[in-house]
């Protein structure tokens, strides 16, 4: 066996690392409001004070504690700059669409900075320019283009020669006024303003089913802790818990890395961004203890890419050939799903269902899509039509706008089911698996995820994904099992950590 290398700095969110763990309590007993949030990240949270604010009764329900998932664990960037999007969104959406598009996000920056001075949050939000640049010389022009129509949907967007970026460069796009903050110092804030006679967070509360009624009754969402009849039902639960439209075969999972890194001299300003592989971001940490850049990058489909744990390595060179780093201090890595036509999918859930919306497909850039969905979705809730909402409709279809990729992306599902229901090797009872490390084994005609923690226990589950069949591969980095097809992600014991799948995997023997 290879002895396993440490990996650079603290196994932690900065985020969360610098709060406290929040303490709302379970849900006890049935209630009958008029909207149920499910899900306590970004844009649940600001769907439930919106629905709130408008003097609607309401309850959050969260599985685990708010604000810990993808939201917790994003880097952050209060932008409407999304990488290179708006000359691909005007290409396959039209200009309408693109501006909707980027209308909602700008309005999301100033949503947030507007609670920020509202409520006086102490949560380091920052004005600060975000720049997209050219990876090398060919991509000059397609940054180029992408300044000019974005400045042509009226955002702030300029192409500039000389971006202050510790790298070589032809050029950026520029925005001006965007921002970056401590999300869940905001979030929390906000969480604390929905608790009231009206309208409650509840965590530990775990949803197993939703059942939208019809077109005459209301809903019913069922929790472990009771049921929550309600009159609309918002779902933002990253990928959502219900799937009548078939969102896992119109979105792909992506996941991310992220290192805070502590410098030898002042960050430069602004936040960056090069939209080009290997993806890399940057973005100083204001009120560290030390100059502090947040760097992410080396994307890469989720359950697929190899040893992730080499990804976390391959950030940290980008870091030091960008940065004079003096140390990481912490590493950590996210997950997103990727709609194929790059807009979020924010609206009613199928096109069967009554009452019961959803917000997903935030590409990566949850602050601000998570903000703007979760006003439309309280919107939603009060029987409006909100604006942006031609552009977000789940039920639009486009064969142009993300057709290409809806193939592409559906026909690797197929190549990583079949690949890998052939390649597993039949293996004995006990596989020589090292501290830290899984594989997959055949056994009896039967597929095991077996993995061995840092204490020397063996853990076996079955590795089929219970979400639609998939082999799980083990995330060395994480410790978890990922499923390949669709992003599903479980714990060494087999618990589901990420959806699509809601079942987890059963252990050896049930």
């Amino acid at each position: 066996m290879t002895e396993r290398q440490p990996l650079p700095g603290k196994d932690a969110s900065l985020w969360l690392d610098t709060t406290d763990r929040t303490d709302f309590p379970a849900m006890d007993g049935d209630r009958h409001v008029d909207t149920a949030v499910v899900g306590g990240g970004i844009a649940g949270v600001t769907a439930a004070l919106h629905a709130a604010e408008a003097g609607q009764s309401v309850v959050l329900l969260e599985r685990d504690r708010i604000v810990e998932g993808v939201t917790g664990k994003t880097t952050a960037k209060v932008t409407a700059q999304h990488g290179l999007i708006y000359d691909d969104l005007v290409d396959k959406h039209g200009r309408d669409a693109a501006r909707q598009y980027a209308r909602a996000n700008a309005a999301a920056v100033e949503e947030i900075a507007e609670r920020v001075e509202r409520h006086d949050i102490d949560c380091g939000f920052e004005r600060l320019p975000a720049y997209t640049y050219a990876a090398d010389e060919d991509q000059r022009a397609a940054v180029g283009r992408e300044a000019t129509v974005a400045e042509g949907l009226d955002l702030p967007a300029e192409f500039v020669t000389d971006p202050p970026f510790p790298a070589d460069t032809p050029g950026a796009v520029k925005f001006a006024d965007q921002a970056q903050f401590h999300p869940r110092k905001y979030l929390l804030e906000l969480a604390d303003e929905i608790s009231g006679d009206e309208a409650h967070v509840f965590e530990q509360t775990k949803v197993t089913d939703v059942d939208d009624g019809g077109r005459d009754d209301p809903c019913r969402v069922k929790t472990e802790n009771g049921t929550v009849t309600a009159e609309s039902v918002l779902l933002t639960t990253h990928f959502p818990i219900e799937d009548p439209a078939f969102y896992f075969a119109r979105q792909y999972p992506k996941r991310s890395y992220v290192l805070a890194v502590e410098l030898a001299e002042e960050p430069p300003e602004g936040m960056f961004y090069r939209d080009q592989s290997p993806y890399f971001s940057a973005r100083p940490v204001p009120n560290a203890d030390g100059p502090t850049m947040l760097v992410g990058g080396q994307n890469h489909k989720t359950g697929q890419g190899g040893s992730t744990a080499d990804r976390y390595r391959k950030l940290e060179a980008q870091a030091r050939d960008h940065f004079d780093v003096e140390s990481v201090e912490y590493r950590w890595s996210t997950q997103d799903y990727v709609s194929v036509d790059k807009i979020p999918f924010v609206g009613e859930l199928g096109p069967t269902t009554h009452d019961v919306y959803v917000a997903t497909g935030f590409g990566g850039w949850g602050m601000t899509n998570g903000t703007a969905t979760g006003k439309m979705l309280a919107e939603y809730a009060r029987g409006k039509s909100p604006q942006w909402s031609d552009a977000f409709d789940p039920e639009r279809i486009d064969p142009e706008a993300g057709g290409k990729e809806f193939l592409k992306e559906n026909l690797d599902v197929g190549k990583e089911f079949t690949r890998d229901w052939a390649k597993a090797p039949f293996r004995g009872e006990d596989p020589n698996v090292a501290p830290g490390e899984g594989e997959v084994i055949r056994r009896g005609g039967k597929q095991y995820a077996v993995a061995r923690d840092d204490d020397g226990e063996i853990h076996v589950t079955s590795a089929v994904c219970t979400h639609m069949d998939c082999i799980v591969h083990w995330n060395d980095a994480e410790r978890s099992w990922d499923c390949p097809c669709h992003g599903s992600r479980f714990s060494i014991d087999g618990e589901v950590l990420d959806g699509p799948a809601v079942e987890d995997l059963p252990k050896r023997g049930e």
